[in-house]
This record gives C-alpha cells, sequence and structure tokens, in this order.
C-alpha cells in the first residue's frame, strides 16, 4: 500500500497525464530521459576519489545519492527499483559516446513534449510542480508494478475521448 503523500503525489501527476498515448510516449521517454541525465551529470567529476569507478566523484552520484534518499522515504520497494535503474545508468552512460547522449535528449525530450502537445494538450507537470520530475519515473514503476492503479473511470473516459477525436480526424 502506498504512503498517503506519494499516493497524494501519483494522484495529482496522474491528472496531467490521463490520455494513454502520452503515457505511453512517457514509458519510453521517462527511461531516456533518467539515462541521459545520470550521464551528463557523469560528466561533472567533483573531487577525485581513487577508491571509486572512474576515481572520482561525479555529480550523478550526488545526484543518485539524494534522489535515492528521496525515493525510499517515498515507497521503499518502488525506490529501490528506480534507484538501482538509475545507477546502471552510470556505467551505461559511459559506455555512450558524447554524440549518443546528447541524442538521447534530443529524442527523449522530443518524445516527451510530443506526448504533452500533440495528446495530451497540457504542459509537463513538473513545469508547475518540479517534485514531478522525481514523481515521474516512480508513477511509471509503480504503474508496471501495479501499485499503482489508474483509475478505470479515467481510463475509460480517456479512450473514449481517443476515439472520439479519431472519429472526427
Amino acid at each position: 500500500m502506498l504512503r498517503p503523500r506519494t499516493q497524494a503525489l501519483f494522484d495529482e501527476y496522474y491528472a496531467s497525464h490521463q490520455h494513454p498515448t502520452n503515457r505511453l510516449t512517457h514509458k519510453i521517454a521517462i527511461p531516456v530521459i533518467v539515462l541521459h541525465i545520470v550521464a551528463m551529470l557523469d560528466w561533472v567529476r567533483l573531487v577525485p576519489v581513487p577508491a571509486l569507478p572512474g576515481g572520482a566523484l561525479t555529480l550523478a552520484m550526488v545526484g543518485w545519492f539524494a534522489s535515492l534518499v528521496w525515493y525510499l522515504r517515498a515507497d521503499p520497494k518502488l525506490g529501490l527499483l528506480v534507484s538501482a535503474f538509475m545507477l546502471l545508468c552510470i556505467p551505461l552512460g559511459r559506455l555512450l559516446p558524447v554524440w549518443a547522449v546528447i541524442l538521447l535528449a534530443v529524442v527523449g525530450w522530443g518524445v516527451q513534449l510530443a506526448g504533452h502537445s500533440v495528446w495530451e494538450k497540457k504542459s509537463p507537470s513538473f513545469l508547475t510542480n518540479l517534485v514531478h520530475a522525481l514523481v515521474g519515473p516512480l508513477f511509471f514503476v509503480a504503474v508496471l508494478t501495479g501499485d499503482y492503479k489508474l483509475p478505470a473511470d479515467a481510463h475509460a473516459a480517456s479512450t473514449a475521448n481517443g476515439r472520439d477525436s479519431q472519429a472526427h480526424t
């Protein structure tokens, strides 16, 4: 069972993600965006620490730890899943050439913004509540694991709206 604060954040986040195609674009874009952000943050070396992989503490490591604390407070199980993915993004990002990370950024944000502008017709929720930048990955993991059930009436309404708009095209 989700904590009340996490449930409220998910409900608020869901309100900006009603259209099923927009939610689909997020399932593609959010992992890509997380990967590119972690990879880019890993380019910023803060202090040499020979014991760490790569020999330095990077901004990605600091960001990962800070987000780990936030995610674990929101929900331990989901937080571990999201944080494990984020941690895997550090070595994966190091394997990618700079041009590929930049391409991932362009593609990820393009897909994300298309979902909101073309289908949802609303700006991304993190523009009005910055914490939603952290909520997004947690929300979609919660949906995938079944820890957050999409409201049936809203899902049916958005599916019907999708069919109605297709019929008018």
